[in-house]
Order: structure tokens, then sequence, then C-alpha cells
């Protein structure tokens, strides 16, 4: 209600911009949901770090540090009347897209290097003009796969982002003096990618949960609709390690930080200085504890397949409308091997 309330008051054309503060991923879904059926239309998502944290943030390990900021606009007035009389229509489509990609920022730079603006890729921009349509009723004229194949031919890609010939003459330009443009990351829209992605991370630089938490909720933008949306936690507890301050720092962390600081160079694995950088820090583990791990995993995917067969099981019971696609494979998986057909026929129907 309050974000249909600003939309209201808002002139067509203009920005809001919306400050976020929390760890919950169900939160920020809720957020960005609200926002588009309210008919705003989100053009970007950046991080707050306001240097100074407050008690809970410095001394709680799963506080969240930094704030995501959510950029979004109502579309003008001349969209609006455009898209009424070519509502439904494949001109309607690209109409939109065009509008869009002018909102959107065309260069990001950090440090010398070109970020990728994740709202200009495929993916998200199929998804704001899918919310676009459904927000005012309207049937979507396209296909995924005809909306990435009209993409390619109407705009100009760039580095795994798409923009209109005159934004890439400008992007290009840039890129002629950054230093690189960093890696694009994997699209991440279920707990198979997200997985992927959080150990990709981890093996390039072992983070707290308070580093990793901005980056995480930037990426699951494309999360598929039918598949259980995760707590960052749950994940990182379920595949990964972290190490609590006690003992030898693990060699994962240890190369990390003593490549990257000059002062922690040459310290033995229980330095204090060493273990209190390498405090609270999560970490891919090696083999060995790997096995444990997806062990300890599984158990949590059996248990949560039960659910779904006793769901299953009940008299007019309805198809399940969100789930853990991962838990689906594990319970599957063991169904075969105990050659327990009649459960997977259960569930699959």
């Amino acid at each position: 209600r309050c974000f249909q309330e600003y939309y209201r008051v808002l002139k067509p054309g203009r920005w809001m911009t919306v400050e976020f503060h929390n760890s919950r991923n169900s939160v920020w879904n809720a957020i960005q949901e609200a926002l588009q059926r309210a008919g705003f239309v989100i053009a970007d998502v950046r991080t707050l770090d306001k240097q100074q944290g407050t008690f809970k943030q410095v001394t709680t390990g799963g506080a969240v540090k930094q704030d995501l900021i959510i950029s979004a606009y109502k579309p003008n007035g001349g969209l609006e009347e455009r898209f009424k009389l070519e509502a439904g229509s494949e001109e309607g489509v690209w109409d939109f897209v065009r509008t869009h990609l002018r909102k959107l920022p065309v260069v990001v730079e950090k440090d010398g290097q070109l970020e990728v603006v994740a709202e200009r890729q495929n993916y998200l921009l199929f998804d704001r003009m899918v919310a676009f349509h459904v927000q005012r009723g309207i049937t979507v004229p396209l296909s995924a796969a005809e909306f990435y194949a009209g993409l390619a031919q109407r705009f100009v890609e760039r580095d795994g982002m798409y923009f209109l010939p005159e934004q890439a003459a400008e992007y290009d330009k840039k890129r002629l003096t950054a230093k690189e443009v960093k890696q694009l990351e994997l699209f991440v829209s279920d707990e198979s990618s997200a997985i992927q992605w959080l150990k990709q991370q981890l093996l390039q630089k072992p983070q707290t949960f308070q580093e990793l938490h901005p980056q995480f909720m930037r990426e699951i933008a494309g999360w598929k609709k039918h598949e259980k949306p995760l707590e960052l936690l749950e994940l990182l507890e379920q595949n990964f390690l972290r190490y609590d301050g006690k003992g030898e720092v693990p060699s994962q962390i240890h190369s990390y930080l003593s490549s990257n600081y000059k002062e922690l160079r040459n310290l033995p694995k229980d330095d204090p200085k060493l273990q209190a950088k390498a405090k609270d820090r999560w970490y891919v583990p090696d083999p060995n504890k790997a096995q444990d791990l997806e062990k300890l995993r599984e158990r949590a995917l059996l248990k949560e397949f039960q659910e779904y067969v006793e769901q299953a099981s009940r008299p007019g019971s309805r198809k399940l409308r969100v789930f853990r696609l991962e838990a689906v494979r594990a319970g599957f998986k063991k169904a075969w091997q105990e050659r327990d057909y009649q459960t997977i026929i259960k569930v699959a129907r």
C-alpha cells in the first residue's frame, strides 16, 4: 500500500530510491514484488557501505553490514499511452525495452574496472518486460527464446549486456580507458546455480556473511518462481565451512590473507593476528570434509522431500506451486535406488 501511494503521487518518468536492510531473502523478494505490483520498474540495485557499523553489525557474524539501494522509476506517460495501443504486440515489447534501456546506467566503474550492469543482461530484461505486462493485465506475446533472439537482432551486445546504439558508443569509449571488465558472474536462478556462484566467490576470496550478503541479494533477482527461496545462511551452512577463530587458520583462508595483506605474511597458522582476521570467514572445504557436508545436506534434502510425500498423500491435495528442486532430485534418486516407484509417481503428479 505504501508503494502504491508513492506511485500515485510520483510524476511519470520520475524516480524513487528504496534503502533495504534485512538479511532475509524472503523480505527482499517481497519488496521487489511489491514495487512491481505498484507499477514501478526496477532499474538498478547497488550496495551502500556506511563505513561505521552499529554495535550489532560489529559484534554479530550473521548481521548485515551493507544496505542495498533499489532505484525504480514510474514509466513516463508517453510509454503508457503507446502501450495502450501496442498492448499484447511485439512492438509493445520492444517499445518497453527501448524505454527501459534509456533509464539504466550505461557505465559503472569501480577501482578502474568496469562492472557488469546486471539489469542489462538478457534474463533480467525479460523479467522486467514480463512484470510490466502482467502488472497491467496484458498477455506476454513472446516466449523467452523469442525475446532473446529479438534482443540480439535489435540491440547492441557488449560483454553480455545490451545497449541502444548511442549507449554502446559511450560504453566502447569508456572500455578503452578501463583496466578490464569484471568477469560476468554465473546466472543465479535456483539452488544449484546459487551454490556454484557461492563457490566461485569463496574460491576467489574467503568472506564473511556480511561481505557476501549484499552481493548475493543482487544476484538472486532472477530466481525461478517455482523454486523455493533459500536463505544465504542456510546455503552456507549446508555447503561450506566457517572458521570460528579457534585453532589453526585453514589453508584456504591462510593463502588468501598472506597473499593480500603484507602484515600477515610468513605468520604461523595459529598466530593471533591471523586468527582475528580470518574469524567468521566462510571457505570452500577440502574434498574429505566436503563429503561429510554432502551427507548432512542430503539428510536435510530428504527430510524436506518427505514433507512433499506427506502433502501429496493427503486427500484432495493440490500441486506444489513452490518447491525445492534439489530436495525433489534427492528424494527421487533415493526412491529409484530403493525401487519405490510409487513415491516418485505420487510426488510427480
